[in-house]
C-alpha cells in the first residue's frame, strides 16, 4: 500500500475511534486546528506523564514550572522573535497556493534521499544476508551521484539560510525545477519573510490596550524564571527546568494532520551548565533523549539524528531526533546548545542581572543552556503511526481474516483493560461491574457488552486496549476470568483476585522509567 494511503487510513482511524477530531467541525472546521477526543486526550496525557516523570522524577537536579502564555512583549524583542522569527514565504502564481521556500527545498532533498533508499533496498533484496550496506553506499554509482546532488544542494541551501538570502532560496527552487504540487508549474513569486507570531491586545479599553503576543515557544518562560527557580530551589549548576505548555505559531502552510499546527503543545527542558562544558552536556542529552524514544519499542532503525547545518542565531550545536513517519523521516525532538544567548539578552533588555554565583569557582557567570524540546502532538502522531497496523489472520478453518490493531505501549494506552460479560444475563454483568468498581481506582477500565465477543475484541484492538477480561459462566463457579492479550491474541485463565497485580505490572509507567534507568 502506498505511504500516502497508509497516512489517510491513519487520519480516518483517529477520527473513527475517538482520538482526534477536526476542530469546529460542525462549522466546516478551522484550518490546522484539531481537538483530541476521549481516547486521544488519555494517550496525550500518558505521553506527557512519561516525559515529565522521566525528567523530574528521575533527575534530582531537574524541577518543573508552568509559566503564563501571555508574557511581557519586550521578552519577545529580547529573544529575537519580533525581528527574526520568520519563515521564507513563496507563492505559486498559477495555483495561488502559498508555501515555505525552505520546506520545498527540504522536500526536494527528501526525494533524492528516497531514491538512494530505494537503491539500497533493491540491493538488499538481491544480495540477502551477504549485503554490505556501507560498502554499497560507498561504491554504487547511482547512489554516489545522488549523494553528490544532496551534498551540493545542502551546501547552497545552508548558505542561503544562514545569509538570509531570499533571492538565493528562490534561485535554488528554480535551478532544481521544483514544481507546485497543485499546479505542477514553476511560476514562482519572489521569496519574502513572514512573521509567525500571533498578536493580540491586552487592556480594558482600545485606547489603553498594549500589544502582546501568544507565545510561539515555552522556553522563554523558563529563562525569565531562571533566577526565581534557582534561588527558591537552592539549585546548583548543572540543573534543569522542565515545562509542558501550549504554544502558537501562524504557520504559512500547516499540514500533515497534527504534525504542523497553529496551536500545539511543547515539552521542553532547559539545562543550565557551566560555560565551556556545554558541548559535553549536549552529547549527554542527545544520548538520553534517544533512549527515551527507543524505549517505547518501535525499533531503533526508525529513529535517526539529523545534525543541523544551519544553526539558529542562539546556538553553537543542534540536532534533531527524526522518526520514520508514513510520509518519511521528520523531526519529533530538537536538542540545542543555546549558549548564553537567552539569559544575556534578558539581562540586557531588563537591566536585571541573570548571573549565577558558583560557590566552587568563587565567581559569577551567565550559564550556558542545553535545550531539549519535543512536540507533544508530533510525539502523539509518531506513536499512533507506529502502533496502527492491519494484520492478516488465518482462522481455524483455514480461511483468512484481518484485524486493525493499535499496538500502543501498554503504559501509554488510553484504556488499560476492557471488562466484558459473555452474555447480558445470569448475573455476569453484575460480576463485570463489580470487577470494574474494584479496578477503576488504579486503571482506566471500560465496560463492553455490545455485540458478539469477537466483535468486541476487534473493537478494543482498534482502540488499542492491551487487555480484555471476559466473564463467563465458569466465573460463577470458581471466580476465574479469561484475560485476552491484544498483541498475541492469546488467552489465559486467571483468578479475579489476581487481576490487579497482573495488570499493574504490565501497564505502569514506572516500568518504562525503570527501563530508562537500567539501559
Amino acid at each position: 500500500m502506498a505511504q500516502e494511503d497508509i497516512f489517510k487510513k491513519l487520519v480516518a482511524h483517529c477520527k473513527e475511534y475517538g482520538y482526534i477530531f477536526p476542530s469546529s467541525e460542525i462549522y466546516d472546521g478551522l484550518s490546522a486546528v484539531y481537538d483530541y477526543g476521549q481516547y486521544g486526550v488519555e494517550l496525550k496525557n500518558n505521553i506527557k506523564k512519561y516525559w515529565w516523570d522521566s525528567m523530574v522524577l528521575l533527575n534530582e537536579n531537574i524541577v518543573g514550572i508552568d509559566s503564563a502564555i501571555f508574557m511581557h512583549p519586550t521578552i519577545w524583542k529580547a529573544s529575537g522573535h519580533v525581528d527574526a522569527f520568520n519563515d521564507p514565504l513563496i507563492d505559486n502564481k498559477d495555483s495561488k497556493k502559498r508555501y515555505r521556500a525552505d520546506v520545498l527545498i527540504e522536500e526536494q532533498l527528501a526525494k533524492i534521499e528516497d531514491k538512494i533508499s530505494k537503491e539500497v533496498e533493491k540491493a538488499r533484496l538481491r544480495f540477502g544476508e551477504d549485503f554490505d550496506e556501507k560498502k554499497f553506499r560507498e561504491t554504487n554509482q547511482r547512489v554516489l551521484a545522488n549523494q553528490t546532488k544532496i551534498d551540493e544542494l545542502n551546501a547552497r541551501f545552508s548558505k542561503a539560510m544562514n545569509d538570509n538570502d531570499l533571492a538565493g532560496l528562490r534561485q535554488i527552487i528554480i535551478d532544481n525545477e521544483i514544481v507546485c504540487p497543485v499546479s505542477g508549474s514553476r511560476n514562482w513569486t519572489e521569496v519574502r519573510q513572514f512573521n509567525l507570531m500571533f498578536e493580540t491586545e491586552m487592556g480594558a479599553t482600545s485606547e489603553g490596550a498594549s500589544k502582546v503576543y501568544l507565545r510561539p515557544e515555552t522556553a522563554q518562560g523558563i529563562f525569565v524564571n531562571f533566577l526565581n527557580v534557582q534561588k527558591t530551589g537552592r539549585m546548583k549548576i548543572p540543573f534543569g527546568i522542565a515545562q509542558i505548555g501550549k504554544a502558537f505559531r501562524n504557520e504559512i502552510v500547516a499540514r500533515l494532520f497534527i504534525f504542523r499546527m497553529r496551536e500545539f503543545e511543547q515539552m521542553e527542558m532547559q539545562f543550565f551548565v557551566q560555560p565551556g562544558l556545554e558541548l559535553d552536556w549536549f552529547r549527554h542529552w542527545k544520548e538520553i533523549r534517544m533512549k527515551w524514544h527507543t524505549s517505547l519499542g518501535f525499533g531503533e532503525e526508525n529513529y535517526r539524528f539529523h545534525d543541523h547545518t544551519k544553526l539558529a542565531h542562539y546556538a553553537n550545536a543542534a540536532t534533531d531526533i527524526e522518526f520514520r513517519f508514513p510520509f518519511g523521516f521528520r523531526e519529533v525532538e530538537g536538542i540545542h546548545s543555546r549558549t548564553d544567548f537567552d539569559l544575556k539578552q534578558h539581562q540586557n533588555f531588563s537591566g536585571k542581572k541573570m548571573q549565577y554565583f558558583d560557590p566552587e569557582k568563587g565567581e559569577s557567570y551567565i550559564p550556558y543552556v542545553i535545550e531539549t524540546s519535543i512536540g507533544v502532538d508530533r510525539m502523539f502522531l509518531q506513536i499512533v503511526s507506529a502502533a496502527l497496523q492491519e494484520e492478516e489472520l488465518k482462522k481455524d478453518d483455514g480461511t483468512l481474516d484481518s484485524r486493525v490493531v493499535m499496538r500502543l505501549p501498554s503504559s501509554l494506552a488510553p484504556v488499560k483493560l476492557a471488562v466484558m460479560p459473555l452474555v447480558r444475563k445470569d448475573g455476569l454483568p453484575e460480576i463485570a461491574e463489580k470487577i470494574i468498581k474494584n479496578l477503576r481506582f488504579d486503571f482506566n477500565c471500560q465496560y463492553d457488552d455490545k455485540d458478539s465477543i469477537g466483535r468486541r475484541y476487534r473493537r478494543q484492538d482498534a482502540i488499542g486496549t492491551p487487555y480484555c477480561i471476559t466473564i463467563d459462566h465458569q466465573t460463577i463457579d470458581d471466580n476465574s476470568v479469561t484475560i485476552r492479550y491484544r498483541d498475541s491474541m492469546e488467552q489465559e485463565r486467571v483468578k479475579i483476585s489476581q487481576l490487579k497485580d497482573i495488570i499493574a505490572e504490565k501497564v505502569s509507567i514506572s516500568g518504562l522509567l525503570k527501563k530508562l534507568q537500567n539501559e
